[in-house]
């Protein structure tokens, strides 16, 4: 995490392999006329078996992820019934990337959104009218403009991370000032993260969503078509067994657990709780260890309770901030029924009201937006 990007790359990220690697460059380029002729699997299992050790920056990892993180996707969903095993190019340097990027071999959100963007003016802000896509599946305006609006989204999230720590820091010096002015930055931080949110419908339509950006960041654990996961061939470590592993999803970006552990703001258990811990499997491991960070801290939220009687523009400032961050979750939720499961109503194609993590989500969604205005204090 940084101060300047939040949880994206420093630098922008890579956006061409080494030579040696041309081969997977080329198939990525045709990606998009691939999945269009049905032809993607027969050209994945031409490719050759390329080691990806010679990789040493973490923006060429990072770029190598992606790349076969599209390639494994595209080539599972890319006619129904979805591929049940993966063929030994795909799975064998995914695997070995996977490894060293301390993520499973499945598309996630760090490929899919974090690494997967660059700027149309390379001096221009990571705003969504200045960024566009470095991979796509179908390709086409949805589909750009769903990723890069989280992309822009986790930008803009850079600010009011980079005031967490500092915040903790305060309300364990019990500096009232400070740490009001820490949550005020917060809560401002989140309100510019609704208005972008707020930007989603703009260009992405949930029709189009539904079926054709949707169906290609599905994973292989709760999936009705592959009961039994799937098979990454030639991987010594899974014996040949199937993995069954959760598909793309925002719930992979550390944004609202960093704030959830910022302010408090605890979940009774539920089925989303449960996997909303299981994503964190599937986050950057510095991604990760931020998040144990500042859930290890004592709670800034009883910091805030026995100053605030003193001070009760602290207790605005934090209430402030959960009123943005329910706000936020309400968004999100309007879109779940939008873009999910008013769809899911009318189309036999995609017949699931599950999330693309592979769990059902509206309930949870409602109880956790709910759970969040609980914790005001006024």
């Amino acid at each position: 995490m940084s101060p300047e990007r939040g949880f994206l790359p420093q630098g922008d990220p890579c956006r061409e392999l080494p030579a040696a690697f041309a081969p997977w460059e080329e198939l990525a380029a045709e990606l998009p006329k691939r999945l269009l002729t049905g032809t993607l699997r027969r050209a994945a299992r031409a490719l050759p078996l390329l080691d990806p050790a010679p990789l040493g920056s973490e923006g060429e990892l990072r770029r190598a992820m992606l790349l076969l993180s599209f390639f494994g996707h595209a080539f599972v969903f890319e006619s129904n019934p979805p591929a049940e095993r993966i063929p030994l190019p795909l799975a064998l340097p995914w695997c070995a990337l996977a490894e060293r990027l301390g993520r499973p071999p499945v598309l996630s959100y760090a490929s899919y959104a974090l690494d997967n963007w660059r700027r149309l003016d390379p001096t221009g802000p990571l705003a969504p009218d200045n960024l566009a896509l470095l991979q796509n599946f179908l390709g086409g305006v949805d589909e750009d403009w769903f990723v890069t609006i989280h992309v822009a989204i986790e930008a803009r999230a850079a600010g009011l991370l980079a005031a967490a720590l500092p915040a903790q820091d305060a309300a364990r010096a019990q500096d009232a000032p400070r740490l009001e002015a820490l949550l005020t930055a917060v809560a401002e931080g989140l309100e510019a993260l609704v208005a972008i949110l707020l930007r989603m419908p703009e260009r992405c339509d949930p029709y189009i969503y539904y079926r054709r950006v949707r169906p290609f960041i599905h994973g292989w654990k709760d999936h009705p078509a592959l009961p039994h996961g799937l098979v990454y061939e030639g991987v010594a470590a899974f014996q040949g067994r199937g993995q069954r592993l959760r598909g793309e999803t925002g719930a992979q970006s550390g944004i609202v657990p960093a704030v959830d552990a910022l302010l408090g703001v605890g979940h009774a258990a539920d089925p989303l709780r449960a996997y909303l811990a299981e994503m964190r499997g599937y986050m950057p491991p510095g991604h990760r260890a931020f998040l144990e960070e500042l859930e290890a801290a004592p709670s800034l939220r009883e910091a805030v309770r026995e100053l605030g009687s003193g001070q009760p523009s602290l207790v605005e400032a934090y209430d402030e901030c959960l009123h943005w961050l329910e706000h936020f979750r309400a968004t999100h939720l309007e879109y779940a029924a939008r873009y999910i499961h008013r769809q899911s109503q009318a189309s036999a194609a995609n017949p699931t009201e599950l999330g693309t993590g592979g769990t059902p989500f509206m309930a949870y969604l409602k109880k956790h937006r709910d759970e969040t205005a609980r914790h005001r204090m006024r």
